[in-house]
């Protein structure tokens, strides 16, 4: 079985999500090959794909691919999976991930599933287990036709390190000038040295911080981690926090291994974006919060005495 995995980058530097894209491919089939583009990305990058199970890269380098046009990307990635003979095309799911996924769905006539969380059953047919109602539940589909697009969850599957260098080669689709019609006039990017998205582990504070001023001891225990940062809406409502750190239904949704929530009440629809948490840390000195009954850990406690003293221990026992 032949598969092509879309790979993102960020400033050059392929992302884990991506990675675990790849080891989840190479679970299904034989032949992995990867699609990557931008002129941004080096070529030591993809060649350390194949350690995550990738035999080869096509790398479109074309500067006119740097700024992420999706029905360009989706195109090309049609003509590439065309050219390897691949039958799936797997990616991870993101705000890019999920646009492409579906257009390249449509050019290809393939089924689509979204929101992926295990490895097919193919005892029977293609089924696959999804993730749905913002993590509450799972479904079974079963995918039918020849082409499928999988788009996987974040940490559905660990990612391999025991392959070789993938073989990177250069390729360039035909594109239409029409796929190029959209231009994106400006971006915002997040700051922080670990962008949420791709954290393994996220440390949120709530209004129990009472401002911005107190958002030091968030960073302090976040940096001793290694954590990204995030908050509630009331946070980045009131614009103690960027927006870009909101977690919740309306925000980011995350699905680290560890969330640590501070000061949170635990609204439902925070809870919606962070259900997907392998393991949930509560410390709110309200020992009736919401939160506590999705916790898997608590700490009934002021975080101003909790939080510093829990940064300090973790910092002697390093």
């Amino acid at each position: 079985m032949s598969i092509l995995v879309f790979i993102e980058h960020d400033e050059g530097v392929v992302k884990k999500s991506s990675l675990e894209a790849v080891s989840y491919a190479a679970h299904l089939g034989d032949s992995v090959s990867a699609i990557a583009f931008g002129s941004n990305v080096q070529v030591d990058e993809l060649q350390n794909v194949g350690k995550a199970g990738a035999q080869k890269v096509l790398h479109v380098a074309d500067e006119k691919f740097n700024q992420g046009i999706i029905q360009a990307y989706a195109s090309a990635i049609a003509e590439a999976k065309e050219k390897e003979g691949a039958t799936i095309v797997v990616l991870a799911k993101s705000s890019l991930g999920d646009a492409v996924a579906a257009r390249v769905a449509v050019k290809t006539s393939a089924s689509l599933a979204s929101n992926v969380v295990d490895l097919p059953d193919t005892s029977a047919g293609f089924k696959v287990k999804r993730s749905i109602y913002t993590g509450k539940a799972f479904a079974i589909v079963e995918m039918s036709g020849d082409n499928k697009v999988i788009a996987i969850k974040k940490n559905a599957v660990a990612v391999k390190e025991d392959g070789g260098q993938a073989t990177v080669e250069s390729f360039m689709p035909t594109i239409k000038d029409t796929d190029f019609n959209a231009t994106i006039t400006g971006t915002e990017k997040a700051t922080g040295t670990i962008l949420l998205p791709e954290a393994e582990i996220v440390v949120s504070g709530g209004r129990g911080l009472k401002g911005p001023e107190n958002w030091g001891m968030i960073e302090a225990l976040a940096d001793t981690l290694g954590a990204a940062t995030g908050c509630s809406k009331p946070v980045s409502d009131m614009e103690w926090r960027p927006h870009h750190e909101h977690v919740g239904q309306t925000g980011i949704k995350v699905s680290p291994n560890l969330y640590i929530a501070i000061g949170i009440s635990g609204a439902i629809q925070h809870l919606a974006g962070v259900n997907s948490s392998k393991i949930i840390v509560v410390i709110n000195k309200d020992g009736e919060a919401p939160f506590f009954k999705a916790a898997d850990y608590g700490i009934v406690g002021d975080a101003f005495e909790v939080v510093p003293k829990l940064t300090e221990a973790l910092k002697n026992s390093n």
